[in-house]
């Protein structure tokens, strides 16, 4: 390796971190170093499906200069027909043995029109049965983590496939990234509804955006509670705009852990003293307004 100074921002190492992945990091320093990738397996000692993963892992977290595109075609989808079906089943051993797989991780039979969007996976998409099986996993999983006990539909499955492909996703090493990915992100969505006091219920969309927020800009849980008993102690709960207004007002002071934020009040004013409120604090209670 190239013995020069590497430079790496605090977002990189935060999101490394998060990542929990030793692979990453090494072949990210690795780059970072200006080395050549082609030299990556002799000197991290790792084989190309290991540097596969790595490499499929920075490019999820955004860390990898070369962005899978989308695998999609041009043109027209096109329509299968039973024809098409009847000729995989018959002709074609990967497809007929992918057939029997999907019936069994989803516990039924397939019919033919769902036996279309199957083939569609292979022949449109160009996605591996192996793929398609963890495709079909993960569908599968994440309707148990939403408390849904019957198996996702077939139409289910294709949408997630679809934006599978835009993503560039059509290797063992980019899914398994990507739901390493989306593990990391569900966990920390979890943590924050446990720190806010929320149960019973799932984030709303709006919700899962300002905690995504929190979390991409590197707040650690005490500095969050700080904002959290601010916000109740101000509005009387737990106010989604007026909290995220806290927050982004300490992001842009670069003030991200609770001693930062205690450091910068002591310093800013006595503690009798009254401060003004900011134009994104009255704009949150104005929108909090208008909410209630």
């Amino acid at each position: 390796m190239n013995a020069t100074e590497v430079n790496i921002s605090r977002d990189h190492v935060r999101k490394l971190l998060a990542a929990a992945s030793p692979d990453a990091a090494m072949v990210y320093l690795f780059a970072a170093c200006g080395n050549r990738m082609e030299d990556a397996e002799q000197a991290l000692k790792m084989g190309a499906g290991r540097i596969g993963c790595a490499v499929a892992t920075l490019r999820q977290l955004g860390l990898w200069e070369e962005p899978k595109k989308s695998v999609i075609p041009m043109g027209e989808r096109p329509n299968y027909t039973e024809n098409d079906v009847f000729e995989a089943m018959d002709s074609d051993f990967d497809f007929r043995s992918l057939y029997g797989e999907v019936q069994r991780l989803l516990g039924k039979s397939l019919n033919t029109e769902e036996l279309k969007i199957l083939l569609g996976f292979t022949r449109y998409l160009g996605f591996t049965p192996d793929v398609i099986s963890v495709l079909v996993n993960y569908c599968r999983d994440r309707q148990r983590q939403k408390g849904v006990n019957r198996s996702p539909s077939l139409r289910m499955i294709e949408k997630e496939a679809y934006a599978w492909a835009e993503k560039g996703i059509d290797t063992l090493e980019e899914a398994a990234a990507y739901i390493q990915n989306q593990n990391q992100y569900n966990m920390r969505m979890a943590h924050i509804k446990h720190l806010l006091q929320i149960r019973g219920r799932r984030l709303t969309a709006a919700e899962e955006r300002y905690a995504y927020a929190w979390s991409e800009w590197g707040f650690d849980d005490e500095t969050i509670l700080m904002a959290y008993e601010k916000t109740c102690i101000n509005t009387g709960g737990l106010k989604w705009p007026y909290m995220n207004s806290i927050l982004k007002r300490w992001h842009e002071a670069g003030l991200h852990t609770a001693d930062q934020v205690r450091d910068r009040d002591s310093k800013a004013q006595p503690k009798t003293e009254r401060r003004d409120l900011s134009p994104d604090e009255l704009e949150a209670i104005r929108r909090m307004m208008e909410e209630e």
